[in-house]
C-alpha cells in the first residue's frame, strides 16, 4: 500500500470515533439512502487544538453567531506547499500564517475559515468562536464562500492537491471531524460534504482533493454507522473552475456581495 493514499477502512487508533454502538430508530441502523435526523451513531468530537494553543491574534471583530446549523461543509485546499513537516509546531504555525494573510492582505476581521487540518492531520479550530458555536450546535459565519458563509463550515486543508495525493494523516483526520459535524449539525453526510468549486468558481480544493470527496463522504457515514451505497442524491451544480490559485492561502472567492471578512 502507498504511504500516501487512505486505506479502505480510516484507523481509528489515534482517537476513539464512535461513541456509541446503536442508531435511535427502531434499533436498527438506516441505510444512508434512508436518511432521517437523528438516525446516525453519535461520533466524538476528535482532538480539536483551540485557538490559545496556536496563539491567534485578537479578531478586529468578534464573528457572527447564527442560532441554527449550517447545512454544507466546505472542503478546501491551502493552496500552500506540500510540507513534509508533519509536527504539531508546523501545524500552528500554518494556522498563525494564515491568519496573517487573511487579517493583514484581505483586511478581513480574522481567520476565514472555522476549522483547518494540517498534513500530520492536526486539527486546529479557526475563526473565533467556532469550537463553541459547533458545540451547541449553531454556526459561526466565516470568510471562506462566496455567497454562502451563512450557511457553510468551511474546513481548510493544508496543502495544494492540483496533483499531489492527500496525505493519509489529513484524510484520516478529515473524516473524523467531519463525522463530527456531521452528528453536531444532524446531517447526512452525502449531501452536507461538498468542494469549493461546487460552490464558486475556483480550482480548490484541487483536481486530486476533488475526486477523493466521494470517497470522503463513504467514509464518514461509515464512522457514523450507516450503511453506505453507491447511489446519491444530487450534488449542487458544479462550476467551471479557474485554473487555481494564484497565492498562497488563495483558495478563490471567500466573500460574495454584502458579505463582510
Amino acid at each position: 500500500m502507498r504511504g500516501d493514499v487512505s486505506p479502505l477502512g480510516p484507523p481509528m487508533a489515534r482517537r476513539r470515533l464512535l461513541a456509541g454502538a446503536t442508531a435511535v430508530t427502531g434499533g436498527m441502523l438506516l441505510g444512508v439512502a434512508g436518511w432521517a435526523p437523528g438516525t446516525a451513531v453519535a461520533a466524538a468530537r476528535p482532538l480539536v487544538h483551540d485557538r490559545s494553543t496556536w496563539r491567534a491574534r485578537r479578531p478586529k471583530r468578534r464573528a457572527v453567531v447564527l442560532d441554527r446549523a449550517p447545512d454544507r461543509i466546505v472542503i478546501h485546499h491551502s493552496a500552500t506547499p506540500n510540507s513534509s513537516d508533519y509536527s504539531l509546531k508546523h501545524a500552528y504555525r500554518l494556522s498563525r500564517a494564515i491568519q496573517d494573510y487573511h487579517m493583514d492582505r484581505n483586511g478581513w476581521d480574522d481567520i476565514g475559515q472555522q476549522l483547518t487540518v494540517s498534513r500530520g492531520g492536526h486539527i486546529l479550530e479557526g475563526r473565533n468562536g467556532s469550537l463553541k458555536a459547533i458545540s451547541r450546535g449553531r454556526h459561526i459565519v466565516g470568510a471562506q464562500t462566496a455567497s454562502h458563509n451563512t450557511h457553510t463550515i468551511g474546513i481548510e486543508n493544508e496543502g495544494l492537491y492540483t496533483s499531489a495525493r492527500v496525505p493519509v494523516r489529513l484524510f484520516d483526520a478529515l473524516v473524523e471531524l467531519c463525522a463530527w459535524l456531521c452528528t453536531v449539525y444532524d446531517l447526512d453526510p452525502r449531501r452536507a460534504i461538498v468542494g469549493h468549486r461546487d460552490l464558486n468558481a475556483t480550482a480548490c480544493p484541487g483536481d486530486a482533493f476533488y475526486r477523493r470527496l466521494p470517497e470522503l463522504r463513504r467514509h464518514v457515514a461509515r464512522a457514523m454507522g450507516l450503511r453506505t451505497r453507491m447511489d446519491s442524491p444530487p450534488l449542487p451544480p458544479h462550476v467551471t473552475p479557474h485554473p487555481g490559485a494564484t497565492a498562497p492561502f488563495d483558495h478563490g472567492p471567500a466573500l460574495g456581495p454584502g458579505e463582510s471578512g
